[in-house]
């Protein structure tokens, strides 16, 4: 068995913080919703899979008369409710799962576009300080040519508006 390399003090930190976040949430996650992610992982098992097989496949059995048990539903039609019902609460329970986890990625992907910005603005900051440094020492480099553009900040909104206008230009293009 391979032996897992030690990782960077950040890194352990950063994973460190992520456990202790999520456990937060957990603890402050409303009855409802933990009860609906409760049913939902059950619903979702192999469990839930062959105890629905066994109660549909008995219930075929006795009443098709199959068993020296009385039928209680020779129609089915009580099988077919019951099924019916259930299947309206558990979509129930899944979309409300669904929802929350939902919430949960917009929240990350917020906290990814503000670290991504953070990154940019800093990365734009050394690339300007790097060119102070090279015109200072009179230093020409193979990126001199791109400077100029690589070290203006990104507006998220101008990305935004260029990256809708050319959807809208690729939509409206017939095929």
């Amino acid at each position: 068995m391979k032996r897992a390399e030690p990782v960077s003090q950040v890194l352990e930190r950063n994973i460190d913080a992520l456990v202790q976040r999520n456990r937060r949430e957990a603890e402050h996650r409303t009855r409802p919703d933990r009860i609906a992610q409760a049913v939902t992982r059950f619903a979702s098992s192999l469990s839930f899979v062959g105890l629905h097989a066994a109660l549909v496949l008995g219930w075929v059995l006795v009443n098709a008369g199959w068993t020296p048990l009385e039928p209680f539903d020779p129609t089915f039609v009580l099988l077919a409710t019951i099924a019916s019902v259930e299947a309206i609460f558990l979509t129930s329970f899944v979309l409300i799962t669904q929802r929350r986890m939902q919430q949960e990625a917009d929240r990350r992907a917020d906290l990814d576009l503000q670290i991504s910005l953070l990154t940019e603005h800093e990365l734009t900051r050394l690339i300007q300080m790097t060119r102070a440094l090279t015109m200072k020492f009179d230093v020409d480099t193979p990126a001199d040519s791109e400077l100029e553009e690589i070290e203006r900040d990104i507006v998220p909104d101008q990305v935004l508006d260029a990256l809708q206008r050319r959807e809208e230009e690729s939509s409206a293009k017939p095929r």
